[in-house]
């Protein structure tokens, strides 16, 4: 089902994009492939299914799977993947909790969808790209009603987490979820050994500064995932908090 169509500039990006939903178990192994190929190949993410080429876990049959295709050639270029409460509750939970305690968002679940493994080819990072996705979680969460996105956005630890801690310094300050929606990583990134004072703030990972800039909270202490050697943090964006300017952007375009 096509959801949305954009043209982007550029060379390799010079088509145009198409939004839809994985509709066949084709369909998601591309996404799968995509993920593999961004997080293993390229992050160098410790992943199962090498064999396959695929990034594969327990929570994909049970998601539904947004995809960015290229209209010239209907590859996969883009995706996010969506884990709406109904299906959090047949797998026992969402996928964020296997790094953060989520006890006090648990009341929030029923109207509490869960997205993650965001990713795009490097040939479309692009503006076109990312806010087709942007517009797609938009309409999903208009049409479906739910009221609260959650998600954990992650940051490289390729400098040893110095970076991460330095913008965890800088979002606690106004970014901050109100005390009862906090979270309690399982594995916690060090921050007490971090130089996180630096006086020129880490640049914000776009994915981050997406969630930011839409007026999202962060939940509390990031967590290190050590397979992706990424420090993740839990985002929590109410649509009832939805920055004006991207309630316009997005939601009116996902109308």
């Amino acid at each position: 089902m096509q959801l949305q169509q954009a043209q982007t500039p550029g060379s390799a990006s010079s088509k145009k994009l198409f939004l839809a939903y994985a509709e066949s178990p084709d369909d998601v192994k591309k996404a799968q492939r995509l993920r593999y190929q961004v997080f293993a190949e390229e992050m160098g993410a410790r992943l199962p299914g090498g064999e396959t080429g695929l990034d594969q876990d327990i929570y994909d049959p049970f998601c539904e799977h947004l995809l960015i295709r290229a209209g010239d050639t209907g590859e996969v270029i883009g995706t996010y993947r969506i884990l709406p409460p109904e299906q959090a509750k047949k797998i026992g939970g969402f996928y964020s909790a296997s790094e953060f305690d989520l006890t006090r968002l648990l009341h929030l679940a029923p109207s509490m969808v869960e997205v993650g493994r965001s990713c795009v080819h490097p040939d479309y990072r692009n503006g076109a790209a990312i806010s087709l996705l942007w517009a797609g979680l938009a309409k999903y969460m208009l049409t479906r009603g739910y009221e609260y996105m959650m998600g954990c956005a992650s940051v490289s630890m390729a400098d040893g987490g110095h970076a991460a801690a330095s913008l965890y310094n800088n979002l606690r300050v106004n970014n901050m979820s109100p005390i009862e929606w906090r979270v309690f990583p399982h594995c916690a990134l060090p921050l007490d050994k971090l130089n996180g004072d630096s006086s020129e703030p880490a640049p914000m990972p776009p994915l981050l500064k997406g969630y930011m800039n839409a007026g999202a909270y962060i939940c509390g202490d990031p967590a290190w995932d050590p397979d992706f050697n990424t420090a993740d943090f839990l985002v929590l964006l109410p649509m009832s908090k939805v920055n004006r300017r991207y309630a316009r952007h997005f939601l009116g375009a996902a109308g």
